[in-house]
C-alpha cells in the first residue's frame, strides 16, 4: 500500500512537471498550442505506460485519472492550461483521455494481461498524433468524411505506425505466433485507422482504444 501511495504522487508530480512544460513551451518560446497539445497528448500517453508496473491497484489509477480529469475540466472552465485548451476547435480529446485510460486499466485488470492496456494506449498516445503531424504537414489526399477534412497519407501515417505498434507489442507480450501476429496487427491497424478517422471533436480518444480492446479480446480469447 505505501509502495502504491508512494508511486502515485510521483506519477502525479511527472504528469504535473509534463504540463508545466508544456506551459513553458507555449508561454516562454510561443510554440504553438497544437504542437503542445500533442506533446502533452504523447508524454501523458508514455507516462500512463507505467501504470501496470508501478500500480497493482485500480483505486490508485481511479484517484490519479480523477484528479486530472478534474483539473482538466476546471481548466476548461476559467480558460486556462492554453498549451492544452488553446486550440482553435471544439474538442473533447483531453476530458476523454484520463476516463479511456482508466478504462483500459480495468480491462488489463480482468484478463491479467499487459496486452490490453500497452496496445491501445500505445496506438492512441503514437499514432494518433503522427496521423496529425503528418497530415497537417503534407496534406495529399485530402477528403472529406462525416463532414470534417482528413488526408490519405495522415490516415496511411495512422494505419503503419498503428501497424508496427501492434506488431511490436505483440510479439513482445503474448505467446501468438508470427503469421497472426502480423494478420491481427493488420486488422487491428485497419479498423482503428477507420475509427480515427470517422471520429470528431476529440472523441477518437475513446473511439480508438476502445476498437482495439475489443479487437484484442476478439482475438485473443
Amino acid at each position: 500500500m505505501n509502495e502504491n501511495i508512494i508511486n502515485t504522487i510521483l506519477l502525479a508530480g511527472l504528469f504535473l512537471a509534463l504540463f508545466a512544460f508544456a506551459e513553458l513551451l507555449h508561454h516562454k518560446f510561443k510554440v504553438k498550442a497544437e504542437l503542445t497539445r500533442k506533446t502533452v497528448h504523447l508524454g501523458t500517453g508514455l507516462l500512463t505506460l507505467l501504470f501496470p508496473l508501478w500500480l497493482n491497484n485500480h483505486w490508485f489509477v481511479l484517484a490519479l485519472c480523477s484528479s486530472f480529469l478534474l483539473i482538466l475540466l476546471f481548466s476548461l472552465q476559467f480558460n486556462l492550461l492554453p498549451s492544452i485548451n488553446g486550440v482553435n476547435r471544439k474538442t473533447r480529446g483531453s476530458i476523454l483521455f484520463p476516463i479511456i485510460v482508466y478504462g483500459c486499466f480495468l480491462v488489463y485488470n480482468q484478463y491479467e494481461s499487459l496486452i490490453y492496456f500497452y496496445i491501445p494506449i500505445l496506438i492512441l498516445a503514437i499514432c494518433d498524433p503522427i496521423a496529425a503531424l503528418v497530415g497537417k504537414k503534407f496534406q495529399i489526399g485530402k477528403y472529406k468524411i462525416l463532414g470534417h477534412t482528413k488526408t490519405l497519407i495522415g490516415s496511411a501515417a495512422f494505419c503503419v505506425s498503428a501497424f508496427v505498434v501492434t506488431a511490436i507489442s505483440m510479439s513482445l507480450l503474448s505467446q501468438v505466433i508470427i503469421n497472426e501476429i502480423l494478420l491481427f496487427s493488420f486488422i487491428i491497424a485497419l479498423l482503428t485507422t477507420i475509427a480515427e478517422a470517422i471520429s470528431q471533436k476529440g472523441y477518437d480518444n475513446f473511439t480508438i482504444p476502445v476498437t482495439a480492446i475489443v479487437l484484442l479480446i476478439f482475438f485473443i480469447n
